[in-house]
């Protein structure tokens, strides 16, 4: 189980690559909708945009779940050891759902830029932080 570690370590390492851009795709909106009569800096921060999704935060994504999977295969028990591993995956399934309605609303606005308010997005800039909390607790203090 010598490389249980290794992939431990690669799913840590994707899972706050994925999360770094589910915290600021969200504030690239902020700034999209709320500078949207400024085609210039609407035109650097689709791409940013763009950028952010699709060469940081999917491929983090891809890269968090499919060495999870690999983590509960090789870990044998770890859903008899507590309800905990349901909880995080419960929490999980939410967080992917909300990472692709980043790329939804990262089309969406990138046609109208009016399409959700700055207000808006910085409260949904917010779930991916609760989220998180309830992912590391359970993985840390183990509450079920």
């Amino acid at each position: 189980m010598e490389y249980y570690s290794w992939i431990l370590t690669f799913h840590v390492m994707s899972f706050m690559s994925w999360m770094a851009m589910l915290f600021y795709l969200p504030r690239l909106f902020v700034y999209h909708s709320e500078h949207a009569d400024k085609k210039e800096f609407v035109e650097v921060v689709k791409i940013q945009e763009f950028k952010l999704y699709n060469y940081i935060g999917l491929p983090a994504m891809w890269a968090t779940i499919i060495s999870g999977i690999f983590m509960l295969v090789l870990k044998e028990g770890i859903f008899q050891s507590g309800g905990w591993m349901h909880a995080k995956l419960f929490v999980v399934a939410f967080l992917i759902a909300y990472s692709f309605s980043m790329e939804y609303y990262r089309k969406k606005i990138a046609v109208n830029p009016q399409y959700k308010s700055g207000k808006f997005f910085r409260f949904y800039n917010e779930v991916p932080t609760f989220l998180s909390l309830f992912i590391v607790i359970f993985v840390i203090v183990k509450p079920f």
